[in-house]
């Protein structure tokens, strides 16, 4: 599976998709894209997974005819996710096309 991390997505959390491919919007020269454009490039890239914490995403734009999936974590915070990076990983890689999930914070 190809990841696309948005920016914010801590970084180290990809460790936890090994040995899927990941990828940040920095690292591909996309870090000034618009979600939309952002969104329309990792598609036509053959990015299958779009890993964020932009939780108006789903309201900013019409997500009904994208192919790749959506992922919205609750927090941008590393020590935060860590504990839940297998969790996390998991989540995102059940995935299919075109889904949108919000993951909530665990408790």
């Amino acid at each position: 599976m190809r990841l696309l991390f948005d920016q914010g997505t801590p970084v180290p959390l990809r460790r936890s998709f090994e040995p899927h491919e990941v990828a940040t919007a920095f690292e591909r020269g996309w870090a000034a894209l618009q979600n939309g454009a952002l969104l329309s490039a990792a598609e036509e890239q053959g990015f299958e997974l779009f890993v964020t914490t932009d939780k108006n995403l789903r309201y900013q734009q019409d997500l009904t005819t994208r192919r790749i999936a959506i992922m919205v974590l609750w927090t941008t915070s590393w020590p935060d996710l860590r504990p839940h990076a297998v969790a996390v990983a998991a989540a995102g890689l059940a995935m299919h096309p075109g889904e949108y999930r919000d993951l909530p914070r665990p408790t």
